[in-house]
C-alpha cells in the first residue's frame, strides 16, 4: 500500500476551478461559449466621482469610437450603451481572452439634472462624462397678507421676520361693532 501525501492547497485549487467552470457555464447564453470566438459578455468598468459642482463618470471603452457609443438620459436614468466588434476572423486563433459584443450600463441620477448640460469626451479609450449637479432647491418664504393691504403697510416684512403685525385700526373698529 502506497502512502499519498495530502495537499490541501491543491484540493482548494481543484474546488475553485470547478466552481469557476460551473459559474461560467451558468452565465453563458445558449450557443455562446468562450471557445466560440471569444463571445463572452462584456461589461466595461466605470468610476463615478463627485466634485463640488459635478459628477464625473469615467468608463473604460478600449478600441471604441464615438460612433460605437450611445449616451441617453431618460426619466433620470443615464444609460451608456454600445458595441465592440471582433477585429479578426474566427480562424487561426489559439487563444481568445478579449471579450466583445454589445453592452449597456445604467445608473440613476439625482432629480433636476439637465441632459443639455452633460458633456461627453472620448479619448484614448476612456469616456468621460461631466454631469453638472442640479441647483439646490431652497425653501421659499410666502408672505401672508391681511385684507390685501399688508404690502402697502410693510406688514409683510414683519410676517417674514416671524413677528405678529400690529393690530390694524380697521380690524379694531370691526371687532368693536
Amino acid at each position: 500500500m502506497a502512502l499519498i501525501r495530502w495537499e490541501p492547497v491543491a484540493e482548494l485549487n481543484a474546488i475553485q476551478s470547478e466552481m469557476n467552470r460551473l459559474f461560467n457555464t451558468f452565465f453563458e447564453s445558449p450557443g455562446q461559449r468562450p471557445q466560440d470566438f471569444g463571445a463572452r459578455r462584456w461589461i466595461p468598468a466605470m468610476d463615478l466621482v463627485e466634485t463640488d459642482d459635478h459628477y464625473i463618470l469615467l468608463a473604460d471603452l478600449p478600441g471604441l469610437t464615438e460612433a460605437d457609443v450611445s449616451i441617453q438620459l431618460e426619466d433620470g436614468v443615464l444609460t451608456i450603451s454600445g458595441q465592440r466588434r471582433p477585429e479578426h476572423e474566427q480562424e487561426g486563433y489559439h487563444r481568445l481572452e478579449r471579450a466583445f459584443g454589445s453592452f449597456a450600463r445604467s445608473l440613476t441620477l439625482p432629480d433636476g439634472i439637465d441632459a443639455g448640460d452633460i458633456r461627453a469626451h472620448l479619448e484614448r479609450g476612456v469616456l468621460e462624462l461631466r454631469i453638472p449637479k442640479p441647483e439646490q432647491r431652497r425653501p421659499r418664504r410666502v408672505a401672508i397678507t391681511v385684507g390685501g393691504q399688508a404690502e402697502e403697510r410693510g406688514d409683510s416684512q414683519a410676517l417674514d421676520a416671524g413677528e405678529r403685525p400690529a393690530r390694524q385700526p380697521e380690524l379694531a373698529e370691526a371687532a368693536a361693532r
